[in-house]
């Protein structure tokens, strides 16, 4: 192999699919104007604009090829019924999550911003990793639930679980952390029972836009998604009893 071939396996076309840098390459000038002018625009668009138009360019697409994966969206509509969760797989809804997935990135961006474009890219281009819009389909339905979750509910979920101090960390402790900043749940004088008992079985009030809101500023994409991934990998990698959870708080609080 030349030097030339070496510097041109090194560039960025080099880094293409096979496919795509054929393509690029076979492009007259006056179309190659047009990908560089979109190049810049994407890359001097802040990470909202580009989730935007990353959602207008691709989910009709997206939401298609999510629908030949029957095996998993079934899977997923099982693990939503089991956990009670009301929300149907249609068309729309996966569109919606689709544009969601988009602006959560969006906003990990700002930490890591070399990773967005990056993980957008796999997303649209890897049938694998379309699976990961499932995964954080199913994982962002379970962190709502959670949040609408008041303290004791908390309580009694984790204490069904295998591994009890990872969960508390990974999902209990955030979630009760944004609860009070926001003033959802405010503990008063917790040392003292009588005290505690009127916060710890109040379950949030929360709107459906707030809930999306602080799931998304509570989770990065990332946890949501392994938190999913693992749902769907091992159904009992969550251990969930509904009627124990949810059952009317009674005088033994702590029961």
């Amino acid at each position: 192999m030349s030097i030339y071939d070496h510097a041109k396996q090194d560039s960025i076309l080099g880094k293409l699919p096979v496919e795509a840098r054929s393509w690029a390459e076979s492009l007259p000038w006056h179309q190659r104007r047009y990908v560089l002018s979109l190049c810049h625009l994407m890359c001097a668009a802040p990470a909202e604009f580009q989730a935007e138009f990353l959602d207008d360019y691709t989910a009709d697409g997206m939401v298609s090829k999510l629908f030949e994966d029957r095996d998993t969206h079934k899977r997923v509509k099982r693990h939503l019924k089991e956990f009670h969760i009301q929300v149907e797989l249609t068309e729309t809804a996966i569109r919606g999550y689709i544009r969601q997935f988009y602006i959560h990135s969006a906003q990990d961006s700002r930490t890591q911003p070399d990773l967005y474009l990056e993980s957008a890219l796999k997303l649209v281009s890897s049938s694998e990793e379309r699976n990961s819009v499932f995964n954080y389909m199913l994982g962002f339905e379970l962190l709502k639930m959670m949040f609408r979750m008041s303290w004791l509910q908390h309580e009694r979920l984790y204490r069904i679980q295998r591994n009890q101090e990872e969960f508390i960390n990974a999902y209990i402790r955030p979630i009760q952390h944004a609860h009070r900043i926001n003033g959802l749940v405010v503990p008063k004088d917790e040392s003292l029972f009588f005290a505690k008992r009127s916060y710890f079985v109040q379950e949030p009030e929360i709107s459906d836009r707030k809930l999306i809101e602080l799931v998304m500023a509570t989770f990065t994409t990332d946890i949501t998604i392994n938190f999913g991934f693992s749902v769907i990998r091992h159904s009992k990698s969550l251990l969930f009893d509904y009627d124990y959870i949810f059952r009317p708080e009674t005088d033994a609080i702590f029961s």
